[in-house]
């Protein structure tokens, strides 16, 4: 039988396997902070869009990132495929937030629809290459820049990440409340 499991190779940064692609994510989120992850991918498209610039964090931690960003990527691509709607609560209109980052009112609703739009535009091998891209020219001081394509991916990968925190956020939530309405439960019954 054929092994449809996408292997994210996560076991160098995470120190583990995972084929599950909401694992994945989660342990990316506790190894980067939503904010600490796009300020580094952010500074990565800056230093490779200039020409001879190099980034200013340690060259082991830009590596670190690349490699976790990697796998982030595939299993942003697997949720995209599978839309684990389990995990997503659909909010009405009015009760979106005023500020929901990099998403639109739609993307906040329904967070899969920026996977689905990131894998319609751009393939898997597409964002692997132009983050390898990025992490390479912004390692070092060079006479040319990146190709000036890097912009759309780098706007996709904001967006991912917002919505792959939202996701879990959502997840955590919806656990949280089905733990505590079996515990009310068990109270009731105890009674």
């Amino acid at each position: 039988m054929k092994n449809n499991r996408i292997d994210f190779e996560a076991r160098f940064w995470s120190g583990s396997d995972t084929y599950s692609g909401l694992g994945l994510i989660e342990t990316f989120f506790q190894f980067n902070e939503l904010a600490t992850a796009k300020e580094m991918l952010h500074n990565i498209m800056i230093c490779a869009a200039k020409k001879k610039c190099v980034i200013k964090e340690d060259h082991s931690a830009v590596f670190h990132f690349h490699q976790a960003l990697r796998s982030f990527v595939r299993a942003c691509y697997v949720l995209g495929l599978k839309q684990e709607k389990s995990y997503v609560k659909v909010y009405a209109e009015n009760n979106a937030p005023p500020i929901t980052g990099a998403l639109s009112d739609q993307e906040y609703r329904n967070p899969f629809l920026v996977f689905q739009k990131a894998f319609a535009e751009y393939s898997l091998k597409d964002f692997e290459y132009y983050i390898s891209v990025s992490v390479y020219f912004s390692l070092g001081v060079y006479a040319h820049s990146a190709e000036s394509k890097i912009l759309g991916p780098c706007i996709h990968l904001t967006k991912m990440l917002d919505a792959a925190f939202l996701i879990l956020e959502r997840g955590r939530k919806k656990r949280d409340n089905s733990y505590k309405k079996k515990q009310r439960m068990k109270k009731r019954m105890t009674v």
